[in-house]
């Protein structure tokens, strides 16, 4: 129960990796805000969570909105009275598309959730773990953007992951002097349900085609990792194991990003 008496946000917490890293860090003792724009999966998020034997609490916002993501912060520490630490998770693939055939709203449909979604989680997050005199903050980026440039029309997604990585760095320096860690980590191919939210528009006319005989993830032989795989890493960034690592890029992705840079 290393995170006993801890307060965890985690936003986009109804699925894949945010759900994981909920039932994870409650798992460990930390009372969780459970936050996405789908009502009925934070409430199953929460409801899993106590039946398991923690405390939770479902919050329902879109991270894009400024009021919502404020009142929702406030709901969680008026409950819990305290916020440790923030999971800045939520995101979407967005347009695959060329960037000529990228519309403005389709850009901007991306940047909203992915950048300045995370943006609004520091903001309102950052006040209250400046008053518990300490925190963890982990940004959940991509290893497109950061290490990886090969996914066919994905300019959108990869500028709000490289954007992400340089916003958690920033505050980490910011933010030291408060003893708050801040910390960024770069899937790659993990099995979840982004891909609900991603769409392809003539996508192949950005392809460049390249082989990679021995697959594309060496580690696993091709195959995805997990969002529990990920939940580990995000509690053990948030834990006191990692009390002297901030500003730091976290590549999960069994070689991946190291095949097709």
């Amino acid at each position: 129960m290393e995170l006993a008496g801890k307060v965890a946000l985690v936003t986009g917490a109804g699925s894949g990796i945010g759900k994981a890293a909920a039932l994870r860090l409650a798992k460990e003792g930390a009372r969780v805000g459970a936050l996405s724009d789908t009502e009925s999966e934070v409430q199953q998020t929460a409801k899993e969570i106590k039946q398991s034997g923690g405390e939770a609490i479902g919050l329902t916002a879109d991270v894009g909105n400024a009021q919502a993501m404020q009142k929702a912060v406030e709901v969680l520490v008026a409950t819990y009275l305290r916020l440790d630490i923030a999971i800045a998770n939520a995101g979407i693939g967005g347009i695959m598309a060329p960037i000529d055939e990228i519309e403005p709203e389709e850009w901007d449909a991306t940047i909203n959730t992915n950048l300045r979604g995370s943006y609004l989680t520091l903001r309102y997050a950052v006040p209250h773990l400046k008053q518990a005199g300490a925190g963890a903050i982990v940004l959940v980026s991509s290893i497109n953007g950061t290490r990886s440039f090969s996914d066919p029309g994905a300019t959108a997604y990869a500028c709000s992951k490289a954007a992400q990585l340089a916003m958690a760095q920033m505050a980490a320096r910011e933010l030291a002097k408060h003893r708050i860690r801040v910390n960024v980590i770069c899937p790659g191919s993990i099995a979840t349900s982004i891909e609900d939210n991603t769409f392809s528009r003539h996508a192949d006319r950005a392809d460049i085609r390249v082989e990679y005989p021995e697959g594309q993830i060496p580690l696993t032989g091709n195959q995805p990792g997990t969002a529990d795989d990920v939940a580990e890493l995000i509690l053990f960034l948030v834990s006191d194991r990692a009390r002297h690592i901030t500003g730091t890029p976290v590549w999960i992705d069994g070689a991946q990003s190291l095949m097709v840079g």
